[in-house]
Parts: structure tokens; C-alpha cells; sequence
């Protein structure tokens, strides 16, 4: 049985040290979730789990991509340019067309009650 304790805590000190290692050497845009030198505070400060965490969650894979964070469409240039302005400001004289009606049409009472 302390054999097998020896063995086990030389396997988790190893493998703790080649995690600390490969987290340091790592480039920083292979580092997945939090940046670099938190990544290196974890392995290092939560020995056996911080490694495992690390090689399943936080280190990204030779070819995978960095997600692309959401620009919404008013600040997505190739959005921009896909719109026909023609039909832009064909939308927004109708749109101003109805509005104007609806503002016209009213509810009966007055819009303003003051004396």
C-alpha cells in the first residue's frame, strides 16, 4: 500500500509539474476562459484538479479557432454594405407615412390638457 502511495504522489507531482510547464509555454491565444496568468495561479495553486482543468477546459486545441465575439448589425460593415439603401429609405418614408396617419387619425380627445 505505500508503494502504491509513492507511486501515485510521483504520478500527481509529475503530472502537476508538466501542467505548470505546458501552461507556461503555451502561447497566450491558446489559453481558453481566463487569461495566461491565471490559468499558471490555478494549475499551480490547485495541484492535481488545476492541471486536469486545464488540459480539459482551458487549453485550445492545434487548429481551433478563437470564438468570434457578436457584432450586432449596426456595427457589422459587411452587414452594412449587403443593405440596399434604396429599400432603407423606402421603409423609412413608409414607416414616417404611417406614423404621420396615425397621428392624424388621434383618439378624439385632446393631445394636450393643459388649460
Amino acid at each position: 500500500m505505500a508503494r502504491l502511495l509513492i507511486v501515485g504522489g510521483f504520478l500527481a507531482a509529475v503530472f502537476w509539474v508538466f501542467s505548470i510547464v505546458d501552461c507556461a509555454v503555451q502561447p497566450a491565444t491558446r489559453h481558453r476562459g481566463v487569461p495566461k496568468p491565471a490559468w499558471i495561479a490555478i494549475v499551480v495553486l490547485i495541484p492535481v484538479i488545476g492541471g486536469i482543468l486545464w488540459f480539459a477546459l482551458g487549453r485550445r486545441r492545434r487548429g481551433e479557432q478563437p470564438s468570434v465575439p457578436f457584432i450586432p448589425a449596426d456595427d457589422d460593415p459587411g452587414f452594412l454594405s449587403r443593405i440596399d439603401k434604396r429599400e432603407q429609405d423606402a421603409r423609412i418614408a413608409e414607416l414616417e407615412a404611417e406614423l404621420a396617419r396615425l397621428e392624424d387619425e388621434g383618439d378624439g380627445s385632446p393631445t394636450d390638457s393643459r388649460p
